[in-house]
């Protein structure tokens, strides 16, 4: 049994696909592939709340000190603190966290020295070592545990924690603002009972912000992401109409993500974030190369309110890490997804949805505006209907490419021409595939989604058979 890479590290069911003995090994692979050459080598670790977290951590730990590394344990911190971490140390680091997933699942995202996510020439490297530590192995016990060449003695990595080092982190966040202050806006912010129930109200309340209300910030290990924060921002709506509120922030469960809601309780989304923002630098001289980095995924809307403004975007597969590497190779400084990654690159290295929501406030004090003014008249939205078609694991990419299912991605294609969009991609981290069309009307927008993921759930019937 192995492990592979999705578009976020790895996931599974916490205990079954990632079972104690494969987190060691993978630890193991981790230290053996991120710290060659060190003699010895040092990694930072941080999780989200999941009640399996503490589990994931110690047999990843375990691992990674099993190959001589000593381990940092930073306890319970958002991913964009572990990142920020590890660029100002030049340590790699491991993030135990599924992110938006229900609790039940939990994941593994490893990071260079630097505080980047690996790139996919480094994630091929894990998994070579990692299948050849789990060669033979049925799962039970990692043939890494029989492995001669393990250490032992003083050669074993230690393990201790850092707690100040997030205090260093919220500090760093604040200091984004350059010193400027939130004027008391009143914010209620939507923990999802994860890792930014350790940072989030803090970073506010020190910018000067007066948090009327904490949602969904006493995590019991199972109640993550569970009908709150960025994934179901409804209580928060609820909550910014009832307090009268300036603007409400909805977290995911670590925190690398946000979505907004303005003074009516309406969800201002990524796209219009992203809108914001790119208008935002672009006016005051801040926006590199006046270009923006989107995934497939945004809006339409956003692209042409970007030519309106006079702003290039550029588009990346979906994922935060390509985003990141568009950024990089072209020196550009601020990129996203419609979801709530939305990466600063002059100030963090990864999504940071603390950080995105502070800046967020930090606009709509300098703009004088209300957050619903500045949202409605950032961009135009195109009607966008998703669904999601559950299929066979593994067989997203060949069913997407499949000839039933292109032909009736043409068809529906030539019928919007330029007045839509049609995008089919399979999920990286759940076996689905997505389907996503964007049309003048949300009538047109549904009945060609609904049509296309008929054609795909055909076509996976098909191959069953």
């Amino acid at each position: 049994m192995s492990l592979r890479f999705g578009t976020d590290g790895v996931r599974g069911l916490a205990g079954v696909e990632l079972s104690p003995e494969l987190l060691v090994a993978l630890g193991r692979a981790a230290a053996r592939t991120l710290s060659a050459g060190s003699e010895r080598p040092v990694f930072l670790v941080g999780r989200d709340t999941r009640l399996s977290g503490p589990m994931v951590q110690a047999s990843l730990s375990a691992g990674l000190s099993a190959e001589g590394a000593d381990v940092i344990d930073l306890g319970v911190i958002p991913t964009p603190g572990v990142a920020a971490i590890a660029a100002s140390k030049g340590l790699p680091a491991a993030v135990v966290s599924a992110s938006h997933n229900p609790f039940q699942d939990n994941g593994v995202k490893l990071l260079s020295a630097g505080g980047r996510k690996l790139t996919d020439a480094e994630e091929e490297k894990v998994e070579a070592v990692l299948a050849e530590l789990t060669r033979g192995d049925s799962g039970a016990s990692p043939s890494a545990s029989r492995d001669p060449g393990s250490l032992s003695g003083e050669r074993i990595g230690r393990l201790w924690s850092e707690p100040e080092a997030r205090d260093w982190y919220c500090e760093t966040v604040v200091a984004a603002l350059e010193g400027r202050k939130l004027g008391g806006i009143r914010v209620v912010l939507d923990c999802a009972n994860g890792a930014a129930t350790t940072t989030a109200e803090r970073i506010l309340s020190s910018a000067g912000a007066h948090v009327v209300e904490v949602l969904a910030a006493a995590p019991n290990g199972v109640n993550i992401n569970a009908a709150c924060g960025s994934t179901d921002p409804s209580s928060l709506a609820a909550a910014v109409r009832r307090h009268g509120a300036d603007a409400g922030m909805a977290l995911d469960g670590d925190a690398d993500r946000v979505i907004a809601i303005d003074s009516a309780g309406a969800v201002v989304d990524g796209d219009r974030l992203l809108a914001l923002f790119a208008s935002d630098l672009k006016a005051r001289g801040r926006l590199a190369g006046d270009t923006l980095v989107v995934t497939v995924m945004s809006n339409l809307g956003l692209r042409r309110a970007m030519a309106q403004a006079g702003i290039r975007v550029h588009e990346t597969p979906v994922g935060d890490r390509y985003v990141l590497e568009a950024l990089d190779a072209n020196g550009w400084s601020l990129g996203g997804e419609q979801s709530g990654h939305i990466i600063f690159r002059d100030l963090a290295t990864t999504g940071d949805g603390v950080l995105s929501g502070l800046m967020l406030m930090d606009l709509i004090v300098r703009a004088g505006k209300p957050l619903s003014e500045l949202a409605d008249t950032s961009m135009v939205r195109l009607p966008q209907v998703i669904r999601n078609v559950t299929v066979a694991g593994g067989s997203g990419a060949a069913l997407v490419a499949s000839a039933t299912v292109s032909a009736a991605v043409q068809r529906e294609t030539e019928d919007l021409g330029s007045d839509g969009r049609v995008l089919l991609r399979p999920s990286g981290t759940e076996p689905l595939v997505r389907v996503m069309v964007e049309a003048p009307t949300e009538d047109a927008a549904a009945a060609a989604a609904e049509r296309l993921a008929a054609a795909v759930a055909s076509a996976s019937r098909q191959l069953e058979d």
